[in-house]
C-alpha cells in the first residue's frame, strides 16, 4: 500500500504508457505514500478522508457522519497548508482554504498519493510547489482490452445507517487516439445512528453518561463526471468536467444534553472544468498547458443559531480561474531544468453585512533543477508568489511578495543498494483567506502570511526475497523537526459572538512516521500485513510580547487534536475468487480545542477495527463483485472532534457489476 512503485496488470501498464509515453523515468526522491487499485476498494472506506486514515503524519477531523465535515492535517501543520489535487490540478477553496474530502467518491480514482514537502519531480505548475504537503488524486484511465470500445460498471451500495448509493461508469473508446468516461452516483441517508454522550465536570468525573441517536447528519447528493482523454505522437491532452449537487445537515456538538437539536442545514453546488495538455516539442524540451475554471455556491443556515444575535443564514459564490505553463528541459541525460508560470483568479461574492468583496490575482513562478550524479540525486526549488486584491472596503495596506526555497536530496550507498537515504528543506507560506480577511465585523486585513519551515531526514529499505513464503520486505521511517510562525488563529473579543483574527502563534512540531509492508505466501493464500505509525509532539512556543505569557498554563502544551502516538494496521488476505481485510486504526490521547492540557479537555484514545470479505464471480461472463464489510466491530463509541460522536458498529453492502 505504502510502497514507491507497484506492480500493475499488464494491460493496465500499457494503457498508462500510451497515454503517457514520453514521461522520464525518474525514481523520486522522497518516496509518496500510496493507496491505488483494490486496495481503495477493500479499506471499508465511502470516501478519500476514510482512506486517508491509513497513512501517517495525518490527522483527520470528522464532524460526524455522512454529511459531516471531513477535513485533513499533515504533520500538524494545519488544513489550510495542504494542497489537494485532482488530475493534477488544485482543489481551491479561496473562502476558507479547506476542501472537504468527503465530497469526494472512491469509485472513479485510481490512485491516492501522499507528498511531504512536495513531488521530486520538477515538471509541474507552479502551484505544485506551493503547499506544505501534498494529496494527489488520479482518476481512473480507461482501459480497453482485445476489441473492447465500451467498458460499463454499475455499482449499488447499501448499509446501516439508511445508505443508498447507486453509481455507474462508462468508458468509450472512440478512436485509437481518443476515449471518453461519464460517471454519476447518487448518495442518500438519514444519517441517524446510535451513540455514547459522557459530560465531565472540570476534575474530570463523569456528571452523566447515555445513550442518544444523532439526528442531523443527513444527507442527499448527487456527483457526475466525463472526460475526454487523447493521445498525440510524444504527447498526450484531456478535457474533465466535474459537478457535485448536495443537500445536507452539518451536525451540531452535543452539548448540555441537547441530544435532539438540529445542527445546520448546507446547499452546495461545486462545479469545474479543467483541461491538460502536454507534448514533447524537442528531444530535450517539453512542454505542459493547464486550464481550469471553477464555481462553487453553498447556502448555510444555522438553524440552532438562528435566534442568536447573528444569525448564520448567507450564501457564498466563489470563482476561480486557473491558467498553468510548465517547461522543462534536459539539459543532459543527469541533469534535467525547469521553468513554471501560474496565474489564478479568485473572487467571492456573499450577502455579509459590510461585505468587502475580495478579488484576488495570483501569480506564481517556480524555477526548479535536478541532478544526479552516481548514488546521488538533488533536487532544488525556488518559488516566488504575487498577490494583488482588489476590494471595496477595508483595503489591504499592501501586495505580498515571497520567494520560498526548497532542497531535496537523497542517496543510495553503493554496499546496500536495498537503502535510500534521504532529506529536505522547504520553506512555504499560506495566504490568509478571505474569511481571515474579510469575514464581516471578524477579519483582519492587517494579517502577515503563515509560515512553515520543515525539515526531514529518513531512509528507505525495499527488498524482494526468492523464497516460497516470504517475498518481499519494505520500511520507510522520517524524523522530522516542524516550525509555524505567525500561526492565524481566531480570539474572542468582548462577547462569544465576536471573534477576530491573529496572527498569534508559534508551534514547533517534532514527530516520526513509519510505514512498514511485506509478502507472505502460505500455500495459495497471500498475505500482506501493513503496519504505519506517527509520533508527534507539537508544542504552542509562542513567546512573551507576542499575545502569550511563557508562565501560561498552556504554554508548551500539545496544540489541541493532535494525539502524541497514532497508527493503524491492515493485514489483506487472497485465496482464489475470496478477499479478506482485516484493518485497525488507533488514535492516542488528545486534548480538545480548549488551550490548557488538563483533564477536562483530555479526549481518551480511540480505535476501531474494521472487517471485509469480497467475492469475484462471473455472471452470464461479466464480472460480478460482492464485498460485504463490517465497521467498528467492537462498537467503540468515540468522538474524532469532541462533542461530534461518530456511529458504532454499522454494516455495508457493496455490489459491483461489469459490462
Amino acid at each position: 500500500m505504502f510502497s514507491q512503485t507497484k506492480k500493475k496488470d499488464s494491460i493496465k501498464e500499457e494503457a498508462i504508457k500510451a497515454v503517457n509515453i514520453y514521461k522520464k523515468n525518474f525514481k523520486e526522491i522522497l518516496p509518496a505514500q500510496v493507496l491505488q487499485g483494490e486496495e481503495l476498494e477493500r479499506l471499508n472506506s465511502h470516501s478519500v478522508a476514510d482512506a486517508l486514515r491509513y497513512f501517517s503524519g495525518v490527522q483527520i477531523k470528522d464532524y460526524g457522519g455522512m454529511g459531516g465535515l471531513k477535513t485533513v492535517n499533515i504533520r500538524s501543520m494545519g488544513s489550510q497548508h495542504v494542497g489537494v489535487f485532482y488530475d493534477g490540478i488544485q482543489l481551491g477553496n479561496a473562502q476558507n482554504g479547506v476542501v472537504d474530502l468527503g465530497r469526494y467518491s472512491l469509485d472513479d480514482l485510481e490512485e491516492i498519493s501522499l507528498y511531504n514537502g512536495q513531488k521530486s519531480e520538477i515538471f509541474q505548475p507552479a502551484k505544485d510547489f506551493g503547499s506544505s504537503g501534498s494529496i494527489y488524486l488520479q482518476p481512473k484511465t480507461p482501459v480497453f482490452t482485445g476489441n473492447r470500445k465500451t467498458n460499463l460498471t454499475i455499482r449499488a451500495k447499501s448499509a446501516s445507517i439508511d445508505l443508498f448509493n447507486p453509481s455507474f461508469r462508462l468508458e468509450q473508446k472512440i478512436s485509437k487516439r481518443i476515449s471518453a468516461s461519464l460517471s454519476a452516483e447518487f448518495l442518500q441517508s438519514d444519517g441517524v445512528y446510535r451513540y455514547r454522550y459522557t459530560r465531565k465536570y472540570p476534575n474530570g468525573t463523569t456528571a452523566n453518561d447515555t445513550i442518544a441517536k444523532r439526528y442531523d447528519s443527513d444527507i442527499k447528493a448527487k456527483r457526475f463526471e466525463t472526460s475526454i482523454n487523447g493521445t498525440l505522437n510524444n504527447g498526450n491532452w484531456n478535457i474533465r468536467g466535474y459537478g457535485y449537487i448536495s443537500n445536507r445537515g452539518i451536525p451540531a456538538p452535543i452539548v448540555n444534553n441537547r441530544f435532539k437539536a438540529r445542527g445546520a442545514r448546507m446547499i452546495d453546488e461545486n462545479y469545474f472544468v479543467q483541461a491538460n495538455f502536454r507534448k514533447k516539442l524537442f528531444p530535450k524540451f517539453e512542454t505542459q498547458l493547464k486550464a481550469k475554471f471553477a464555481y462553487d455556491y453553498t447556502y448555510f443556515n444555522d438553524t440552532v443559531l438562528s435566534q442568536a444575535a447573528y444569525p448564520a443564514k448567507n450564501t457564498y459564490i466563489q470563482k476561480e480561474v486557473y491558467l498553468s505553463s510548465s517547461n522543462i528541459y534536459s539539459i543532459n541525460s543527469n541533469w534535467d531544468v525547469s521553468l513554471s508560470g501560474d496565474f489564478q483568479y479568485n473572487n467571492l461574492d456573499a450577502d455579509l453585512k459590510n461585505f468587502s468583496y475580495p478579488t484576488r490575482y495570483t501569480t506564481l513562478v517556480a524555477l526548479a533543477t535536478t541532478y544526479q550524479w552516481n548514488r546521488f540525486k538533488f533536487l532544488g526549488s525556488l518559488l516566488g508568489t504575487f498577490t494583488f486584491e482588489e476590494v471595496r472596503k477595508n483595503k489591504r495596506p499592501d501586495d505580498r511578495r515571497e520567494w520560498t526555497p526548497a532542497l531535496f536530496m537523497s542517496y543510495q550507498p553503493v554496499a546496500v543498494p536495498e537503502l535510500t537515504l534521504r532529506a529536505f528543506y522547504k520553506k512555504i507560506f499560506r495566504l490568509p483567506t478571505f474569511n481571515d480577511l474579510y469575514y464581516t465585523n471578524v477579519g483582519s486585513t492587517f494579517l502577515e502570511p503563515e509560515f512553515t519551515y520543515q525539515h526531514d531526514i529518513g531512509f528507505t529499505y525495499q527488498k524482494k526475497y526468492e523464497n516460497p513464503v516470504f517475498k518481499g520486505f519494505y520500511v520507510k521511517i522520517d524524523g522530522y523537526y516542524n516550525k509555524v510562525k505567525d500561526k492565524i488563529v481566531a480570539v474572542p473579543t468582548t462577547n462569544m459572538f465576536r471573534w477576530m483574527m491573529l496572527n498569534l502563534g508559534k508551534v514547533e512540531i517534532i514527530g516520526v512516521d513509519i510505514n512498514a509492508q511485506t509478502e507472505l505466501m502460505l500455500g495459495r493464500v497471500k498475505l500482506r500485513p501493513l503496519l504505519s505509525y506517527t509520533y508527534q509532539s507539537a508544542k504552542d512556543k509562542t513567546f512573551k510580547g507576542e499575545g502569550i505569557d511563557p508562565a501560561d498554563t498552556f504554554y508548551k502544551n500539545q496544540i489541541p487534536y493532535t494525539p502524541w502516538h497514532s497508527g493503524s494496521f491492515t493485514m489483506m488476505a487472497d485465496y482464489k475468487d475470496w478477499s479478506f481485510n482485516y484493518s485497525m486504526i488507533y488514535v492516542g490521547k488528545r486534548y480538545d480545542g480548549q488551550l490548557d492540557n488538563i483533564q477536562y479537555n483530555f479526549i481518551q484514545p480511540w480505535y476501531t477495527h474494521d472487517l471485509s470479505i469480497q467475492k469475484k464471480l462471473n455472471l452470464a461472463g461479466h464480472p460480478f463483485k460482492i464485498n460485504l464489510e463490517m465497521n467498528n466491530v467492537f462498537n467503540q463509541y468515540y468522538d474524532v472532534v469532541k462533542n461530534y460522536p461518530m456511529p458504532g458498529r454499522n454494516f455495508r453492502l457493496t455490489l459491483n457489476f461489469t459490462l
